[in-house]
């Protein structure tokens, strides 16, 4: 029924002489069109607007009907109120942006007056549990305004939560504003403890380990500024050092299992704690997030296996060592320590095959997934001039054929489609780039939002300069002084004027009234026989 609608929307704008204006369909207000070149808009042509236009009109609307006590003919005013559809980011920065002034219009970009209805929340075990017992969950004065507020950009930027708020605050904030809450993740290789290793590997076994060129996590390695900002177990010297032995490890043939039964004391301690990791956050949280990154980008480690279920007890991960087939029982034990209210979701920014077949795997093998993670990262500033240049080799969003693609393939799961980490950064800091953004963001937005599979959409970093070491600097919505970009007011645009319902409709016999709009809440109102205001929300689904 959907795909008739769609063709018949189409047909109807090809009928109107409509597609002559479809362009503008690409182009935020007040931009300039030309700061993209012609091959650009060679892609995202006329035909390609309508196609669009058609399909969120079939995929994102409903008709809506409600009985109502107004006497026929009467004037009924209908206002969405909340929509069906996830519009998210980040709130990573919650408090540390330096002023009172600048956390404000970052909180102010969450709920009613801004553009997000759902945040995603940090729950980086590392950061979150710095030692076995004490987690960070309640936060203390290093999670305060005033503490940030005392820093400067650079030493905020230094430090070691930068980014990493205590969630039971944002948490707190969030619900006050009724807004939906993602997770942020439970298992993930590249923020495992360090303390995992120097506490629960027994010093015999640390030998064994020493002896096939492992190199240990901690002790002479320490902190480092390097990759995800200073941070002990991201991407500093460790990792070198593992990316430096992972090679020798694969050609000498080392067997899982019996290294592993070198090892039994830490092998069985890793799967321990990764399973206990899951229950704390449960116990804390389980009831007030709505959904969660169970797994976080393990698509490269099952490449190496080609399957789930392995049965081995370790896995020589790109991480270092994990837990044998560490994503199956990271789902399978949050199946079983959350509610089923919860939504599980595996989240990768490999938007391809073997994703396609890990998740096919994962729920097979009985694990409940209820949403499927696709993270889209335009880190290098070039890659967003190439595109608005006419380069159709980006990532997967250099056409519009490419995104229905690859999101067609991962619809291919049965899952939901969140379109769960974005970045798309303006070439510069001119006013030339920030348009580039803002262009390039209203057509992307507008393709993912069109798929009947995708039901969220988050930006990763939307203030400029507030990300982490490796990510550009002008890949924000927000300047650094929170200034509203282009791209910021682009999807302004779109989600709360061009994708809000708002019309007045006269109400039928017996009260009937009759809409057609986006899923989401509404409230209508009008005047009883009687002279008196009614009001009445109603959902459309």
């Amino acid at each position: 029924m959907r795909n008739r609608m769609a063709m018949a929307a189409v047909l109807a704008a090809l009928a109107s002489g409509a597609w002559a204006e479809a362009p503008k369909r690409g182009v935020p207000s007040g931009c300039d069109p030309s700061v993209v070149s012609e091959d650009y808009w060679n892609i995202w042509n006329a035909e390609e607007q309508a196609r669009i236009d058609a399909d969120i009109e079939a995929n994102r609307k409903a008709d809506g009907e409600f009985e109502v006590d107004a006497p026929a003919g009467a004037v009924v005013h209908v206002e969405q109120m909340s929509h069906d559809f996830r519009f998210g980011a980040h709130i990573f920065n919650f408090n540390q942006l330096g002023s009172k002034e600048c956390n404000a219009a970052y909180k102010a970009s969450y709920g009613a007056g801004g553009l997000f209805n759902q945040a995603t929340v940090s729950f980086y075990w590392i950061d979150h549990e710095p030692t076995p017992g004490a987690f960070r969950f309640g936060g203390d004065y290093s999670d305060t305004e005033r503490y940030w507020n005392a820093l400067t950009r650079d030493e905020a930027m230094r430090e070691r939560y930068w980014r990493r708020p205590a969630p039971g605050p944002v948490i707190d904030f969030l619900k006050s504003k009724d807004i939906a809450i993602h997770g942020h993740i439970l298992v993930w290789g590249n923020a495992k403890p360090y303390w995992i290793y120097d506490w629960y590997c027994p010093e015999n076994e640390k030998r064994v380990v020493d002896e096939i060129g492992i190199p240990r996590r901690s002790a002479h390695l320490g902190w480092e500024p390097c990759g995800q900002n200073w941070r002990f177990g991201y991407m500093g010297k460790w990792v070198k050092e593992w990316c430096s032995a992972y090679p020798k490890m694969m050609k000498s043939g080392l067997d899982e299992s019996a290294f592993a039964a070198k090892i039994p004391v830490f092998t069985a301690n890793m799967r321990r704690l990764f399973r206990k990791r899951v229950f704390d956050v449960a116990r804390a949280f389980g009831d007030v997030v709505d959904s969660w990154d169970v797994v976080n980008e393990s698509v490269q480690d099952w490449v190496r296996y080609r399957k789930s279920q392995t049965g081995l007890p370790v896995w020589f991960s790109s991480y270092g060592l994990m837990p044998g087939d560490y994503p199956l029982h990271a789902l399978l034990d949050a199946k079983e320590a959350f509610p089923a209210s919860a939504r599980l979701a595996i989240n990768d920014y490999k938007i391809n095959e073997s994703f396609l077949e890990q998740v096919r795997q994962l729920c097979d093998a009985g694990t409940r997934i209820d949403l499927v993670g696709c993270q889209m990262h335009i880190f290098n500033t070039n890659d967003c001039m190439r595109l608005a240049n006419g380069a159709t080799d980006v990532n997967w969003v250099g056409t519009p054929q490419a995104i229905r693609a690859r999101l067609d393939m991962m619809a291919h799961t049965g899952r939901p489609i969140h379109v769960s980490e974005v970045t798309i950064a303006a070439p510069g800091v001119d006013a030339k780039s920030r348009d580039i953004q803002a262009i390039l963001v209203r057509n992307i937005y507008r393709a993912w939002f069109s798929h009947p599979a995708t039901t969220g959409i988050t930006w990763w970093n939307t203030v400029d300069g507030a990300g982490v070491a490796g990510e550009p600097l002008v890949s924000g919505l927000f300047a650094r002084d929170m200034e509203k970009k282009p791209a910021y007011l682009a999807l302004d645009e779109l989600i709360n004027h061009e994708w809000h319902t708002t019309c007045e409709v006269k109400a039928e016999e017996n009260g009937i009234v009759r809409f057609r709009g986006f899923r989401g809440r509404y409230c209508l109102t009008w005047k009883a026989t009687d002279g008196s205001k009614r009001t009445k929300m109603v959902e459309v689904k």
